[in-house]
């Protein structure tokens, strides 16, 4: 699918500078809608094409002799009808090379992942950039509270300070878990804050039915469209992870089945960890990721020939001092290159992850995330998970971390924009009046063109070690923590149809009544 116009890439704008200008000359604090990144330059390669297809060739062994075990039985149900080699009571599922070659090809390539404001609308595919917030972490934290466990009032407010930065493009699940609120009726308000609070694209979580049915239900009331459009427009999206080793549970294939005939976008990212629930190699890691992301498709395109589909990595490693999980590793990095490669190779569009294993906020926080950003970026990513606020391997999130990788993100949006070689951009004329030994500050060239030159960060610190030290000496996490209330303290909550946020009060009141998603408690 085309990106909207409003979407499209204007090489020549920086887009933090741009919003700024234009605000100030409007006099308005309005939004202003940038431009989705986009990769001007190839992805990087970090295998050849002979070692590519040899990862290939033994994730097709993986699904042929040793097979993935699927826990849903419609799912083995639906798999056999398409030509798996279903082993007659057990869960044991094989899949023919053959079976798996004939569904490669059937997902498009890219998507419009549809917002409830049309112009937060997002490509999905190609060279297109999209940045998630933090997702589905237990805790949450900032420096004045310390770390708490998740609650409805933290989740809110994550909401709306990802709702005032240009560098958060959609919701990647909940920021935090709002575990104050009971899991049956967990997803219809988290779901009813995001749509309301926010007014970016949103992810639905699969576990079970009756929530991905809820979903569907509260993003098509959102976006005021009918359940035809809402079929023919991709307006959600979900993580599906694999039980790394070979495993596919319950509600990841509900889920698949759900997304699937619906026609909404279904991300399968396999939770492979080098040397715990893969093999402590990274091909080895990469072909057992790669078989399992097949699995999921192949059960997709089996429901629903060209429902989208997206290909998901997470390999990372183990400390094999400690068995915890480490991110921001060279591994991953290679790992991330491999998978987006893979992703090409298939015509999908690739999802990757902003991580680390930090558990305050110091240098270790933003040396991981800047290594794993890299090697999601250079390897092609174009659906970014977690990309502002994950700490501590995802297990908090953090209103000060939001902030800081929100101006990561722009720095790299910024690195991403090609940079102009003209007459004007070469500056010859400039070059000419400073002459030797001069300097550019004053000339024409500077003056008219100063206040727009260069990135402006919202962290960085650039004044000399005096001035900074008059100042009382502030860090970056002393900027961050100022920065997040600034953002909370000016949020305006995005307009909304009155009509609209009534029909979505009614519903979730009633599924309220009825008793929500069952649960075992």
């Amino acid at each position: 699918m085309e990106t909207p116009p409003e979407l499209s890439l204007e090489t020549s704008e920086k887009p933090r500078r741009r919003g700024r200008e234009e605000r100030q000359r409007a006099g308005s604090s309005g939004p202003v809608y940038r431009p989705q990144p986009k990769r001007p330059f190839p992805a990087v390669n970090a295998v050849s094409e002979d070692q590519l297809e040899a990862i290939h060739a033994a994730s097709l062994q993986i699904l042929e002799e040793m097979g993935i075990e699927v826990l849903h039985q419609e799912a083995k149900v639906i798999l056999k009808a398409a030509g798996a080699d279903v082993a007659p009571d057990t869960n044991k599922v094989r899949f023919d090379r053959g079976l798996v070659e004939s569904k490669l090809g059937l997902a498009p390539r890219s998507v419009t992942l549809h917002a409830r404001n049309p112009k937060r609308n997002l490509t999905i595919g190609g060279d297109h950039l999209a940045f998630c917030s933090v997702a589905s972490a237990p805790n949450v934290a900032d420096r004045d509270g310390g770390r708490r466990p998740g609650n409805r009032r933290d989740f809110q407010n994550l909401i709306r300070l990802g709702q005032t930065l240009d560098a958060v493009h959609l919701w990647g699940g909940y920021p935090v878990e709002p575990a104050d609120v009971h899991a049956s009726v967990r997803h219809l308000d988290a779901l009813y804050d995001l749509l309301t609070l926010s007014d970016k694209p949103v992810h639905a979580y699969s576990l079970g039915r009756e929530r991905n049915l809820d979903a569907f239900e509260l993003v098509r009331i959102a976006r005021g469209i009918d359940r035809e459009t809402l079929d023919r427009e991709v307006s959600l999206f979900t993580i599906i992870n694999s039980n790394s080793p070979l495993r596919l549970d319950i509600p990841m294939m509900e889920g698949v089945i759900q997304m699937a005939r619906h026609n909404q976008l279904t991300v399968l990212t396999p939770f492979t960890l080098a040397g715990a629930m893969a093999p402590v190699t990274i091909a080895g890691a990469v072909a057992q990721q790669n078989a399992e992301a097949l699995a999921g498709l192949v059960l997709s395109q089996s429901v629903r020939p060209g429902a989208p589909f997206a290909y998901g990595g997470f390999t990372s490693n183990v400390d094999m001092k400690t068995g915890a999980p480490a991110f921001g590793t060279p591994e991953q990095m290679k790992a991330a290159l491999v998978g987006g490669q893979l992703a090409r190779r298939y015509g999908l569009p690739y999802r990757s992850s902003n991580t680390n294993a930090a558990n305050t906020i110091d240098a270790q926080a933003a040396y991981e995330s800047v290594f794993s950003l890299w090697g999601a970026v250079m390897g092609g990513v174009n659906l970014l998970m977690h990309g502002a606020g994950w700490m501590e391997g995802g297990l908090h999130a953090s209103f000060e971390k939001m902030v800081i990788d929100a101006d990561l993100l722009d720095m790299i949006t910024n690195f991403l924009m090609p940079f102009q070689v003209n007459d004007d951009e070469l500056a010859l004329d400039a070059i000419r009046e400073v002459g030797p030994g001069g300097h550019f500050f004053g000339c024409a060239h500077t003056q008219a063109r100063y206040r727009t030159a260069f990135f402006s960060p919202m962290i960085s610190d650039w004044r000399n070690y005096e001035t900074w030290r008059e100042a009382g000496s502030p860090t970056a996490y002393d900027r961050a923590n100022r920065l997040y209330k600034d953002r909370l303290a000016a949020y305006e909550e995005p307009p909304m149809d009155p009509a609209i946020r009534e029909e979505l009060n009614a519903f979730v009141a009633r599924r309220k009544e009825e008793g929500g998603a069952p649960t075992d408690f």
